[in-house]
């Protein structure tokens, strides 16, 4: 799983706040594939989506999607719901 944002502030934020939370994430480049205004994404565990959702919406954390991997690319969970 991976979480998109618009501003570097919103990732760094965000990850600050995960790591708080003692979840398993990695750093990483957005992916071309994802429109977002920032060049930084975190990577989840699939199992922790509700964590990471919860703590996004609690701390006002400003995100463009939370995406997963398939075969064809990546999916915004928002549109899939």
């Amino acid at each position: 799983m991976l979480i998109a944002f618009d501003s570097t502030q919103q990732a760094l934020r965000a990850e600050m706040l995960l790591e708080y939370a003692d979840l398993e994430i990695d750093i990483c480049p957005t992916p071309k594939e994802i429109t977002a205004g920032c060049a930084l994404s975190i990577e989840f565990l699939d199992k922790d989506l509700a964590v990471v959702r919860e703590i996004m919406v609690s701390e006002k954390v400003e995100v463009r999607g939370i995406y997963c991997k398939r075969e064809k690319g990546y999916v915004n969970m928002d549109e899939t719901m």
